[in-house]
């Protein structure tokens, strides 16, 4: 038995007021309202982060857990996604066994599109059978963001058929579908979509709250939109969330939901609805097994110090304290790893890119730091022996993808934006089917990369002539099994050495992760070509 004093935050009632609390096993067993004290912590429900790929944190669940406790999150609507891509049903299956070993509430969701879409290698399936049999699992909470909305708007078979098979089991169906509007926003959720975190304008959203879909606030890694919706909290929280999507571990390190929650109340808004976006609407959503406070609930909780600072003091989890005073108490997992990578170094040759003849236009790809949305420029191209070159002048560096399931032509394009003046970066973690991709000064430096990578099976690469860093990730060449607090520390030093090879972006790494994400407009490259997400085509390299 454990007791607790503190000011209790109920946040249905909007009250706050002295308790004692005290929890038996992993059961609140008791809450007594006490004589005001001074300076008692807050009590309060646990942070939940409503949509994450826990892959992105390049860490295994159970690695994951240990970095989140410590800033009060308690669980997560976890998509195995990428994992998916590479392993099918067996990735998804292992990041639920190794979730299982830590005392944290991973609500993991069937992956509904892998691949992603017909224009790229992935290494596995996920088709409507499969989804059945994920969905059947208890694990499984819900049908995982469904990014094929052309599938949605046009009635496709299989499409409709996944999201049948979550009304069947009356699990939600999480949506993807980054600037739809009007009437087809409209169809999308009338097909049962429930939330979107893909929002970047206040119109999008506020047309999606209106049309009965949640929104969720997304601040990650590389797509931040907080600062864009959060006017909408006010009125609207009731059908608000907050995530982080895709988090890398460094940024992990330093914070998570704790930091949107922050944030909100520092911008004015009234912290019972900042607190129920963050701890109570996503347990109330995906029907997550999380504790609210109240006797006979499960012991899930967090003390923090203030209602204005949000130090986390303590988190606990199943009447477990997993954090305290900004140490994780879970123990580390010795996991196995499991791969698919199939591939051996590539040439100068692969990449060499012959010029067309009697055409003088190249499309270009035109990242935007903080977002996933790409423009398309047409430029000039630089010419050297008869083959397109990087041009480091004008910011117009190669970009490549190599498909690492099967030897084969790599794809290669020009991209906009990076800033790098020597050397190149490489990662196998490319959204969504995860074939290495790469940007670079010259040849010699992106295959140097790309190799760098190829020989882990997987990882994140920076080099120059004289220096060579690689974080490996041997889990699905997505993630680490090693320690979390050494994962970030190391990934930090080669983000730093991709900056000093000249890249100006917030987050080189994530952002070149995402150039490969079809789904998301308006220019990408696949391991099959340049790819144009407003016709959803192929698209030639020359204009």
């Amino acid at each position: 038995m454990r007791s607790f004093k503190a000011n209790l935050v109920d946040i249905s009632k909007r009250k706050i007021e002295p308790v004692e609390l005290t929890v038996t096993g992993n059961k609140i067993t008791d809450i007594t309202k006490i004589n005001r004290e001074e300076n008692l912590p807050h009590i309060l429900p646990g942070f939940i982060d409503a949509h994450i790929h826990i892959e992105s944190s390049m860490l295994i669940p159970s690695e994951f857990a240990r970095l989140a406790v410590v800033h009060g999150t308690v669980g997560t609507v976890s998509d195995p996604h990428e994992i998916a891509n590479v392993l099918g049903e067996k990735g998804v299956r292992y990041m639920i066994e190794n979730g299982k070993k830590v005392p944290f509430h991973f609500n993991f969701g069937a992956p509904s599109c892998v691949p992603a879409t017909a224009f790229e290698t992935a290494g596995a399936k996920i088709d409507s059978k499969a989804i059945e049999k994920l969905l059947s699992m208890k694990e499984v909470g819900y049908l995982a963001e469904m990014m094929n909305w052309p599938g949605v708007l046009q009635e496709d078979a299989e499409v409709m058929e996944k999201i049948a098979l979550a009304k069947k089991y009356n699990k939600p169906v999480d949506g993807h579908a980054p600037g739809l509007l009007g009437r087809d926003a409209v169809n999308y959720i009338k097909a049962g979509i429930s939330t979107d975190h893909e929002c970047f304008t206040r119109e999008e959203a506020l047309n999606k709250l209106k049309n009965g879909m949640k929104v969720i606030i997304r601040e990650g890694s590389a797509a931040r939109n907080f600062e864009a919706l959060h006017p909408l909290i006010d009125e609207h929280y009731e059908s608000m969330m907050f995530c982080s999507d895709d988090k890398h571990p460094d940024e992990l390190v330093l914070g998570h939901i704790d930091q949107l929650v922050k944030r909100a109340i520092k911008a004015g808004h009234d912290v019972f609805k900042v607190l129920k976006m963050a701890c109570i609407n996503p347990v109330d959503h995906y029907k997550i097994e999380v504790g609210q406070l109240k006797v006979g609930d499960k012991a899930d909780f967090i003390l923090v110090d203030n209602l204005e600072n949000f130090n986390v003091l303590q988190t606990c989890i199943d009447g477990q304290i997993v954090a305290e005073n900004g140490k994780t108490l879970i123990e580390p997992i010795e996991e196995q790893t499991v791969n698919n990578f199939n591939i051996g170094p590539i040439s100068l040759q692969d990449v060499a890119l012959k010029a067309s003849v009697g055409s003088d236009k190249l499309k270009v790809i035109v990242p935007k730091d903080g977002e996933l949305v790409t423009d398309c420029d047409t430029e000039t191209p630089n010419i050297k022996e008869g083959f397109y070159q990087s041009d480091t002048d004008r910011d117009i560096l190669k970009i490549v993808v190599v498909n690492r399931y099967a030897k084969s032509d790599p794809a290669v394009a020009f991209i906009k934006n990076f800033g790098l003046k020597s050397g190149a970066i490489a990662s196998s973690v490319a959204h969504d089917s995860h074939n290495i991709i790469a940007v670079g000064v010259d040849d010699a430096m992106i295959v140097k990369a790309i190799n760098a990578v190829i020989s882990k099976k997987g990882g994140v690469a920076a080099v120059n002539a004289e220096e060579e860093q690689v974080l490996s990730l041997p889990v699905a060449g997505l993630m680490s099994h090693r320690d979390g607090y050494k994962v970030a520390q190391e990934y930090a030093a080669i983000d730093r050495f991709a900056k000093r090879l000249g890249s100006t972006l917030r987050a080189p790494f994530m952002t070149l992760s995402f150039m490969a994400l079809l789904v998301i407009p308006s220019l990408k490259l696949s391991d099959k070509g340049l790819f144009d997400g407003t016709q959803f085509s192929l698209t030639p390299l020359t204009d």
